[in-house]
């Protein structure tokens, strides 16, 4: 049985057009998760550890103004294309479209006001929220009247996302949910003592500017292998590694797929990440530096959180080899992300 609260959380500053910040309040015997109509934002989530104590194992803000202020997209829904599109270019049906550059030379999450910063419409569902925008031809730069749905339900141990689209105009796109989880806690120091294990047998080489270089290289015999569960800390040194930031390439298929799981020994929590998405962006906070204030005054540091981005490959849109990226008129977009929460 999942219950679902709504209740004001602020109200967006009068630059940004005021309107009031709703948060939803999803709850299991076993999870419980919180999300604003900002950003479709997933603000709290808490799960049980192997003694039943219940811990927040995502970062974020206590406040609206943490999450209207900048920040490294804390539990965000980003699009219209989640990751990097090179030198922020790309060409459809012979037109070509130059993006907001936001990321060195590349843009990166949709742009400079993404879906992650704008406020959504929402409906109650018995089981989880859903919202609703439409983004209008040429924001940001991409061509179409763009409707996007976005639903959390909560069932059980189990937070379904999924992600729906329709376009006036051949569009390309890929939405994800950016969270950063700790499964010791939001506020623990590094995420070193967490073991991982990824479903893929390849993953894509990037540049100095994090744009795939369009090799796909087997894992095999790398540092990328994580096809059998490693203990991140040791793995970093062992093969002298600064952190993941890349796509790891999954099972090609639209049927739902184990992609991910994390264990974290000390508290005995699990969570698998299964989607119907054809990659898995392994980020490890590299770019947090302790310079955020977070929920309950906590720092950020270094490594002290990971994201598991089910998306489509960085890039796809400039990468004919790569899964398809555009949603043509008269399709759907639609693509789930499960998170599976356990002890052991």
């Amino acid at each position: 049985m999942t219950t679902v609260c709504r209740e004001a959380f602020g109200r967006m500053p009068p630059e940004e057009g005021g309107g009031e910040v709703e948060k939803f309040v999803l709850q299991s015997d076993s999870v419980k998760v919180e999300i604003l109509s900002f950003g479709c934002i997933i603000t709290t989530l808490e799960t049980k550890d192997r003694d039943g104590q219940f811990s927040d194992i995502v970062l974020g803000f206590d406040t609206l103004e943490g999450y209207t202020g900048k920040h490294p997209f804390f539990g965000t829904v980003v699009g219209r294309v989640a990751n990097r599109i090179a030198n922020g270019k790309f060409t459809v049906e012979g037109k070509e479209y130059q993006l907001f550059i936001n990321n060195g030379p590349n843009s990166l999450h949709g742009g400079a006001k993404g879906f992650d910063k704008v406020l959504w419409s929402a409906e109650v569902l018995p089981n989880g929220v859903r919202f609703f925008r439409l983004s209008p031809d040429g924001e940001e730069g991409y061509p179409g009247n763009l409707k996007v749905w976005v639903t959390y339900t909560l069932s059980g141990r189990e937070l379904a996302i999924n992600f729906q689209a329709q376009t006036s105009k051949t569009t390309p796109i890929s939405l994800t949910n950016h969270s950063y989880f700790n499964l010791a806690g939001q506020g623990s120091r590094d995420v070193y003592d967490h073991e991982i294990s990824i479903e893929a047998d390849s993953y894509l080489p990037v540049d100095n500017t994090l744009i795939p270089t369009g090799e796909v290289a087997a894992v095999q015999g790398t540092g990328f292998d994580l096809r059998q569960p490693v203990e991140l800390g040791k793995h970093f040194q062992k093969f002298h590694l600064d952190g993941f930031d890349h796509n790891f390439c999954l099972h090609q298929g639209r049927d739902r797929h184990l992609a991910a799981r994390v264990f974290h020994p000390p508290t005995g929590r699990t969570m698998e990440v299964h989607t119907t998405q054809p990659g898995i962006q392994f980020y490890t906070g590299n770019h947090l530096d302790g310079s955020l204030k977070g929920k309950g005054g906590a720092t950020y540091p270094k490594h002290s959180a990971f994201c598991l981005e089910t998306q489509n490959w960085p890039d796809a849109v400039n990468k004919p080899h790569f899964p398809k990226v555009l949603l043509h008129p008269g399709e759907e977009y639609n693509h789930t992300t499960w998170l599976v929460f356990n002890t052991a």
